[in-house]
This record gives structure tokens, C-alpha cells and sequence, in this order.
């Protein structure tokens, strides 16, 4: 039987305890649902492969033997081949597992750029991606203090590759940027960026 939406969860919160890498993960699955009905895929399957890519980042916490090293306890417990493919090309240096099909594309593509908006929603004073218009984001690009951990020629990269294989070239940075800030604002309160991080404070 494959793995099903829960089971990847539970497969999540076992081994991952930081909240900012969960919500990471969280936030890739919610781009990646949401390329998936636009490109008249599975929302599940793209979902699965966002949500469990990095599940094993605390365990194997290097390039070299992430997610190499996790993939066996992807495998026995069900997950999609498609699925494990994409977990394995979204680290092709570590794993010498090339991107081939247009959710592996979509995997690398929707990875680092949460990043962005994870760090746009988290520095306003409502702590709520709602809240969060993509002219700020495309203000703060150039500022190498803001969302410092993200690699900005990586998620350029990524997203042209990802247009050229699923869009014929037709997707720009600001126009995938603008999706998934679109599919985590769906996705705020799973995140945790609704307002209640400001709420807490």
C-alpha cells in the first residue's frame, strides 16, 4: 500500500523536532499541491514528495548523506516511487540522482524559495504570510541579510529549469515566486503564520 498523506506526517514528526525545518517542509508540500493542479497532476503525490524531503535532514545532516541515507526508510514504508525519485534529484550532488520528470523539477524549484517568504512573513509585525505582498519580497531580493540561508542563483536556476520543463519557458522568477507565496498564504495556518506567532509574542 503507499504511503498515505498521515503516515508521511507521522514519518515527518519522528524524526524531525525543529519547528522551522517543519514548517519548511510544510510550506514546500503546499507549493508543491499546488503545481501539481496546475500542471494536472497529482496534488497528493507532489504533496508527499514536498512534505518528506528533507524528513531526515536531523539524521543526515550533510550533502553528501542527505537524503541518501534516509531514502531506505522512505522506501519500507510506502512511499511512491515517483515520489522517492524526486526526494533523491533534489540533492543530485549527493546523491548523483539526476531531476527527470517535471515534479522533480517542481521539487527543487519550490524548496529554496519558501525560504523567501518563510523569512517576508516572519520580520512583519503580524507574523502572517497573508499579510504579505510580493513587491516586499521583490524589494528585499538584493539584501543579502534578509532570508540570508537562501541561495538566490540556486532558486534562479531552479526555476528556469523548472519553466523550461513544465511551462515551455514561460514561467519567470516572479511569477513562481508570486505561486507559491499564493499556496502558502492557502496554507497559513498549518504554518503557523496566521497571526498567532505576533499573538504569543
Amino acid at each position: 500500500m503507499a504511503m498515505t498523506r498521515d503516515e508521511a506526517w507521522r514519518t515527518v514528526t519522528e524524526h524531525v523536532g525543529a519547528v522551522g525545518l517543519r514548517r519548511h517542509m510544510l510550506a514546500v508540500e503546499a507549493a508543491m499541491r499546488a503545481y501539481a493542479g496546475r500542471l494536472g497532476q497529482d496534488p497528493e503525490l507532489w504533496g508527499l514528495a514536498g512534505l518528506l524531503h528533507d524528513y531526515d535532514w536531523e539524521i543526515h545532516p550533510t550533502l553528501e548523506s542527505h537524503p541518501r541515507e534516509g531514502i531506505a526508510l522512505l522506501i519500507e514504508r510506502g512511499c511512491p516511487a515517483e515520489a522517492v525519485q524526486a526526494i533523491l534529484a533534489h540533492n543530485e550532488a549527493g546523491t548523483g540522482v539526476a531531476a527527470a520528470s517535471a515534479m522533480d523539477f517542481a521539487l527543487r524549484a519550490c524548496d529554496e524559495v519558501t525560504g523567501l517568504v518563510i523569512a517576508a512573513a516572519l520580520v512583519r509585525p503580524s507574523k502572517d504570510v497573508r499579510d504579505v505582498p510580493l513587491k516586499s519580497i521583490q524589494k528585499r531580493w538584493k539584501e543579502k541579510t534578509f532570508a540570508a540561508g537562501v541561495d538566490r542563483d540556486e532558486v534562479e536556476r531552479a526555476t528556469a529549469d523548472f519553466a523550461r520543463v513544465a511551462f515551455a519557458g514561460s514561467l519567470d522568477l516572479w511569477q513562481h515566486v508570486g505561486r507559491v507565496l499564493e499556496a502558502m498564504q492557502g496554507a497559513a495556518a498549518a504554518l503557523d503564520l496566521d497571526g498567532r506567532l505576533a499573538a504569543g509574542a
